[in-house]
Formats: structure tokens, sequence, C-alpha cells
């Protein structure tokens, strides 16, 4: 593949980059170049850790980009997760894995790392270390995004470190692009300002949408701490379609969300059918009555946009479409964690969920 073609891939990916100039020139310079991202295995996976995530990725190695995933079992310790109980959050992680592979996931071509892995090598501690001594708590504090929180909560120091290491990540593996969430952009521009400094080169940053909840947004509030309230959040269930939602959950969610009449912008439903669904079909069937105007095949997200927004197309009838393609897309993945090891992996993660 042409440079010019792994380019136009990967724009299709970033909502931002961070530099174009300076993606287009890796491409042509360097035949493999390196991706990494890295989660928290922590609770429920949902459409955009799983079905999202695994398209963005599949679009990177079809760039031929090298990907490394972080199974970031430590972090999640260092966030709260499980109450920091390691053998829930290990199998968390197990379990992101196995959902990756069901959501068709180009694993053969991705090398999984731990934290736990990382932090037995001293030079990693040096690399925290080294970041730590060149910030001042203010400017970490501003990374708080990162971890689900706000500047003004209160944190713990152990959420101070967090972002040292998310930072030394980049660095400890290599990565030429960091290829994470719009939330994530704090700490991955703070990677670019100080990489010169560490005698590094200097990360592309390849920032993915966040899929927002399903409720109406926020009128109140504005920046960071909007977006952060906007996306699709574990916190609120009845706000996220989960990878394990059943035929009925997700036709109740999709059914009562937020989707004003006629308007494209901050609307969910047209998210999840930019997102999702028009990244995995490439028409989209809506059916009616004849008196509203009978059955339609709508072949692009672009028309969809333009029917939707011109009020020829109602609401519910949008909903009904859109939960019937979610539906069939998660359909193979309810099968695969039906039975054996994947469904026994599920079960305890759901447990964990309620009691952890």
């Amino acid at each position: 593949m042409d440079s010019n073609t792994s380019f136009s891939l990967i724009k299709e990916v970033g909502q931002e980059i961070i530099t174009e100039d300076e993606l287009k020139e890796l491409l042509k310079s360097k035949k493999q170049p390196t991706a990494y991202d890295g989660f928290e295995p922590s609770g429920r996976m949902h459409l955009a850790q799983g079905l999202m995530r695994a398209k963005n990725i599949n679009k990177l190695i079809k760039a031929g980009v090298r990907f490394k995933m972080l199974i970031a079992d430590w972090f999640a310790f260092l966030n709260g997760k499980y109450g920091g109980d390691m053998e829930k959050i290990n199998i968390a992680g197990d379990y992101f894995v196995e959902m990756w592979k069901a959501c068709g996931l180009d694993s053969k071509n991705i090398e999984i790392i731990k934290t736990s892995q990382l932090i037995k090598d001293q030079k990693y501690w040096e690399l925290v270390m080294k970041i730590a001594t060149m910030n001042s708590v203010q400017r970490i504090t501003r990374c708080s995004q990162i971890m689900g929180r706000s500047e003004s909560e209160s944190l713990s120091a152990a959420q101070i470190i967090y972002p040292c290491m998310q930072v030394a990540d980049i660095f400890y593996l290599n990565a030429d692009i960091v290829q994470l969430g719009m939330d994530q952009r704090k700490v991955n521009v703070l990677a670019r300002e100080i990489a010169e400094k560490l005698g590094r080169k200097k990360p592309i940053v390849v920032s993915h949408h966040m899929l927002a909840g399903l409720s109406e947004p926020p009128k109140d509030l504005t920046g960071a701490e909007r977006a952060m309230v906007m996306k699709m959040s574990k916190s609120k269930p009845d706000t996220a379609i989960f990878m394990d939602d059943t035929k009925e959950d997700v036709e109740r969610k999709i059914g009562k969300a937020y989707c004003p009449t006629s308007v494209i912008e901050e609307n969910p439903i047209m998210e999840y059918a930019k997102y999702i669904v028009f990244e995995n079909v490439d028409k989209l069937k809506i059916e009616r009555a004849e008196k509203f105007g009978g059955n339609i095949l709508i072949k692009s997200y672009e028309e969809l946009e333009n029917i939707y927004r011109s009020g020829k197309l109602h609401p519910m009838d949008l909903k009904k479409a859109i939960a019937n393609e979610i539906n069939k897309l998660l359909e193979p993945i309810r099968k695969h964690f039906s039975s054996g090891k994947a469904k026994q992996l599920m079960e305890k993660v759901k447990s964990f969920s309620t009691t952890g």
C-alpha cells in the first residue's frame, strides 16, 4: 500500500491528527511504523471499546502499522477499579482480549502487552521518574481527564503517578503513533512537549472520536467537562450499549434515547449510524408503513444525514433501523459468549460489576 492510501485510512480513524504533515512524512520514511493504545481492564465492554475500536485498529493494520495493545492492569489498580483487586482486573483483561477477537480484531497482527510486564524493568521506572521531574503537579493534574476525573476532584497520589506512567508507556514502547481517544489528548500532547528533553522522538497523535452516550447533552457545561459527561460511560448503563446487551436491551435503550427531529449535531443516534452502522454495512433499510412513505434503502451516512436533516425521516423510524442493525452486529458476539471459556469470562466480569 502506498503512503497516500495509508494516510487516507489513518485519517478515517483520527478525528484529530497532530500533525498530518508529520504523519505523511512518517509513512513515507518508515515501512512499518508502530502505534499503541492502552485500556484499563474493568467492567463490561461497550460498543465504542468493542466494535468501534476493533474497526479502527484493523484500519491501522491495513495501513501498514504495527499495533501494540497495552492491557493497563496497574493503571486500573491506580484508578481504583474493582477496589484495587488485581485478580479481578486480570480476569477483566482476559475478557477484553476475548471480546476484541469476537469483534473481528486482527489479533494475529497485534502485540498484546500488560503493564505488569513493563513495570518489571528498571528502565521503565527511570522514564517515569524523569517525566515526573520535568513537570509540575499542576501540569500533571491538568491531565486528570484521562482517568475519567476532573481537575476539581481530590486526587490520590497514585492518580498523580498515573499520567507520568502513561507518558512513559509511549516512549518505552517506541510508539511512532499514539492512537487513543480524544479524551486522552492532554497526556499525548504532554508527551510531545517533553519528547525532545528526554532525547526521544515526538509521537504523532491520532485521536479517535469518542462515541456519545444516549442521553441529552448537558446545557450547563462547556469544554473538557462537557465532553467527559457526553461520552458513552459505563457508570451510566442505560446511556450506553454494551457488547453483551440483549436484543431487548438494545431496543429499549435506543428507543428512549435523545434524538431530536432534523438535528444532526450532538444526536447520539446519528453518531451510532455514522461510527457503528455505516462502518460495518453499506446500506440501511428503513421500514415503515406506506402511509408514512414506505420503506427506503439508504446507501451512505451522507445520504442518511441529508434525509434526516430535511425532516423526511421520523426519529422513531430511524431508531428502529439503528437498533435492528446493531443487534445484527451483536448477534455473533452473543453466540461467541454463549458457551465455553468465553461464557465463563463474561459471567465473572458481570458478577464483578455488581459486587466489585
